[in-house]
């Protein structure tokens, strides 16, 4: 008897990665940052890393558990999501606020709404905005080798100074996984090796934001290089850029889309980041991001290819 043979039309995938697999070298490309960090900011480093994602697993756990659903863990999801929200906070946070932070994330952002592939937003900033709104003071406090001190992204907000290749190489102050840009572009280029994300989007998102600091600095004063590479090297933006907003659950899935994404990300990254007139917390990346999450739904919409052979309606 001949084999019957399920015929099903087109897209056919054919690729054996899988969610496990995919997670498992964004959890490699983030080595770099991670390590960075604990390096460069101590043994709690590592202690917020662990608890963080410890949090994200437990309450995904439970939460499977009691609602009777199949055990998800095993896809490292929950892992990814906790190493991120802890490499976006401060080393001195409470330990308590991480844990809080990562049972968020899991409970709130991604399983009450299906689990993952049904979130709407990046869970790992959806906790840290949740974090930032609700315990200001603790996520906005930064310490270098014990010192309480403002980050780079503050000081040239404020017109104080910096140094760009100490903000490159990772010497500054700021969250556990942010300060190092070297290193955030290691982990950026093994995900680009193993095609993991998509060069458009972490490339429209920061040419459009370069080309809109260019422009700010060029009628503030005249075009300045050393502020440009500051924006570049400061903050969120480069961490974001290539590990966040390249979620595949949260980013569109269409070319034109993910053009576009990129530049609302850097488009609204810029306003929230240097025409906010708000100094406390001069960072924009995370609400921008957030932002363009909610807005995935229309971009689609809009840049949906044609189907081939369509006729284009007549007016």
């Amino acid at each position: 008897m001949a084999e019957l043979l399920n015929v099903s039309s087109n897209p056919h995938v054919r690729d054996n990665k899988t969610t496990g697999r995919i997670m498992c070298d964004v959890i490699i490309a983030l080595i770099p940052a991670s390590v960075f960090g604990i390096y460069h900011f101590g043994v709690r480093a590592l202690l917020i890393i662990l608890v963080t994602i410890a949090s994200c697993v437990i309450s995904e756990t439970v939460y499977d558990k009691l609602m009777k659903k199949k055990l998800t863990i095993g896809d490292l999801s929950a892992v990814v999501t906790g190493l991120l929200l802890a490499l976006n906070l401060p080393v001195e946070i409470p330990v308590w606020i991480a844990v809080l932070g990562g049972i968020f994330a899991i409970i709130v952002v991604k399983m009450i709404f299906g689990g993952l592939g049904q979130n709407f937003m990046n869970p790992a900033l959806g906790a840290r905005c949740f974090l930032l709104l609700s315990f200001t003071g603790q996520m906005t406090r930064f310490t270098l080798d014990g010192i309480t001190t403002a980050t780079p992204l503050y000081n040239i907000k404020n017109g104080a100074d910096y140094h760009v290749l100490k903000m490159f190489l990772g010497t500054t102050a700021g969250t556990i996984g942010e300060t190092s840009t070297l290193a955030i572009l290691v982990g950026a280029l093994y995900l680009l090796v193993m095609r993991i994300i998509d060069l458009r989007i972490p490339l429209c998102y920061i040419g459009t934001f370069t080309l809109f600091a260019m422009i700010y600095s060029a009628c503030h004063g005249g075009l300045d290089f050393t502020y440009l590479a500051g924006q570049l090297c400061g903050g969120g933006l480069m961490l974001g850029a290539w590990f966040m907003a390249t979620d595949y659950v949260t980013s569109p899935i269409t070319p034109g889309g993910r053009i576009l994404y990129g530049v609302c990300l850097g488009l609204l990254t810029g306003c929230f980041r240097i025409l906010a007139t708000a100094t406390a917390a001069p960072e924009g990346v995370s609400y921008a991001i957030i932002f363009c999450n909610l807005l995935v739904p229309l971009i689609e919409k809009i840049t949906i290819p044609k189907s081939f052979g369509k006729e284009a309606k007549k007016k």
